[in-house]
């Protein structure tokens, strides 16, 4: 069992930086698989980016590739979404997963965990 509880969210403008974290539970932590997803209102939700149990592989959505960055600390049990050059349409409320598949995942069915999400809003 894996209890995630995201944070980092807030108000930016276009352009700007912000870098969410998601604290995770468990001393098994470490052998989970992590992605982010996003989803805005009227629209379902969508993979971000997603990282290996040991950190060693990532994988993005083509929307963020060049401008996001996944990243975890299995010390502190804890994955990051580092998100730059934001614009409006990443306004999104953003949930970290947790997925017993070891590699990165791009599927909402992959992910056996979530948290409560974090509200992103970006303004222009």
């Amino acid at each position: 069992q894996v209890q995630l509880v995201e944070s980092g969210g807030g108000l930016v403008q276009a352009g700007g930086s912000l870098r969410l974290s998601c604290a995770g539970s468990g001393r098994t932590f470490s052998s989970y698989g992590l992605g982010w997803f996003r989803q805005a209102p009227g629209k379902e939700r969508e993979f971000v980016a997603a990282i290996s149990w040991s950190g060693g592989s990532a994988d993005y959505a083509d929307s963020v590739k060049g401008r996001f960055s996944i990243s975890r600390d299995n010390s502190k049990n804890t994955v990051y979404l580092q998100m730059n050059s934001l614009k409006p349409e990443d306004t999104a409320v953003y949930y970290c997963a947790a997925t017993v598949r070891r590699i990165p995942a791009r599927g909402n069915p992959d992910y056996n965990y979530w948290g409560q999400g974090t509200q992103v809003t970006v303004s222009s």
